[in-house]
């Protein structure tokens, strides 16, 4: 295991900007674009979290590794994102549900990390000039050898990076009941297309009574129908939408023809598959304390994201004046909407009318949206809770809602839900289970 302070490492951007440190994971060299996450806590979770597949993660919380790592809050059999950058790491944590630490668990999944990085510094960095890509390295400490493989390093735009993180076989995943048992009688069966989906999302699924069968990302749509599902969902995931064609291609065949849902990569399927278009943030979304308003309720919750490209809510269609509180524009920051309390409808070339119902209230884009004339609804964050909070877990009912055929699928109170207290009770019964 990598000892504290022993071995030098530098991470250096493609605009040339170097940072020293130490190694604080496996010895090597690494390349991806660096992103921050402000999470306080979750680490493990975060860095399990498929969707970082070809990022360099930077933690802004100072001090990471305190309590340690177990196999229950893994979110992935694998790690794979490119890199880790922290202030300063914990080689001794204290926790009754540890069993190893994290620069053993970075050095075991061949992750190279770095500490003693100024994380403020850097983090305002990306702000500033956006996120970029970069070089993590113990092995070569040349600022110009490392900015030059920065500068040779792929970009993640154009990069079908679910190809790469998908489970590659059909699994049966059981209901579970409100004590986290697997239920015999499923309130539903749920077909989950996974482009990087995350033990928390799915467990979410479960616990919410649906049996789910987890298929690999490019699955026909033929081949979902023939399992008879009552519902469809395409999980998060990371990097560009836009090269994973056969996935919102499939999406395209099944509207219409079956409940769906999406979170993350999957709302940015849906998108693609109405014909909207998708953009790249400046530094994205991640962490566990973005503001998102539900504009049907009004309720804002904080949410759990992790993303780096967005959809173009102006691109899915005009806005219907009649539906959107008389408005007839469309707004580059859709806040707007959240003043003015309106969840705006477009009308769709290929689907018809879509309205837009989550708004982040940080920087205007869009969160979520809902087809109105066919039972489709997708959310950009993760409303599991790992890690984050649980505000938005009234989600996984909504689906639910949506498959019983309800229209009033979100107008759900958030605030002591089911789904939230009983995805609570499963989080108890994990640190039980692990104790």
């Amino acid at each position: 295991m990598a000892e504290q302070y022993s071995t030098p490492a530098k991470l250096v951007l493609e605009d040339g900007t170097c940072f020293e440190g130490w190694a604080c994971g496996a010895a090597g060299e690494s390349a991806g674009e660096v992103c921050f996450n402000t999470s306080l806590t979750g680490y493990q979770e975060v860095i399990s979290d498929p969707s970082y597949a070809g990022q360099i993660v930077t933690m802004t919380y100072p001090h990471i590794g305190n309590y340690g790592v177990n196999d229950a809050d893994l979110q992935n059999d694998k790690l794979f994102l490119s890199g880790l950058v922290v202030r300063s790491m914990c080689y001794t944590p204290s926790n009754f549900r540890a069993t190893s630490t994290l620069p053993a668990l970075l050095e075991e999944a061949g992750i190279v990390a770095i500490e003693g990085v100024d994380t403020r510094e850097l983090t305002r960095h990306i702000r500033d000039h956006g996120a970029m890509r970069a070089v993590i390295s113990t092995v070569d400490l040349d600022d110009q050898s490392l900015l030059a493989k920065a500068r040779a390093s792929r970009s993640l735009v154009g990069r079908n990076l679910a190809g790469e993180v998908s489970h590659p076989a059909v699994e049966v995943f059981p209901a579970l009941d409100r004590d986290g048992r697997p239920s015999a009688t499923p309130r539903y069966r749920v077909t989950a297309v996974d482009c990087g989906l995350k033990r928390g999302i799915l467990r979410g699924l479960q616990m919410s009574g649906c049996e789910v069968t987890r298929v690999p990302w490019d699955t026909p749509a033929q081949d979902i129908l023939e399992r008879e599902p009552d519902g469809v969902f395409f999980s998060n995931g990371p990097g560009d939408p836009e090269p994973v064609e056969t996935t919102y291609q499939t999406v395209r065949e099944l509207v219409g023809v079956k409940p769906i849902f999406g979170i993350c990569l999957g709302h940015q399927m849906i998108t693609l598959a109405a014909g909207g278009a998708i953009e790249k943030l400046p530094f994205g979304h991640h962490g566990g304390n973005q503001p998102v308003m539900n504009l049907r309720t009004g309720v804002v919750e904080i949410t759990s994201q992790n993303h780096g490209f967005g959809q173009v809510f102006s691109s899915m269609g005009p806005i219907v004046p009649e539906l959107s509180g008389g408005e007839s524009s469309h707004h580059d920051d859709l806040r707007f909407w959240s003043e003015r309390r309106i969840a705006p409808v477009v009308n769709n070339e290929r689907y018809g009318r879509i309205q837009l119902t989550h708004v982040n209230l940080n920087d205007g884009t869009a969160e979520g949206m809902a087809f109105l004339d066919q039972p489709v609804f997708s959310v950009q964050y993760h409303p599991e809770a790992s890690p984050g909070p649980s505000d938005a877990s009234y989600l996984f009912e909504a689906f639910c809602r949506l498959m019983d055929g309800r229209s009033d699928f979100l107008d759900i109170n958030t605030t002591g839900n089911r789904m939230e207290r009983e995805y609570l009770s499963s989080s108890s019964i994990l640190a039980k289970e692990a104790r």
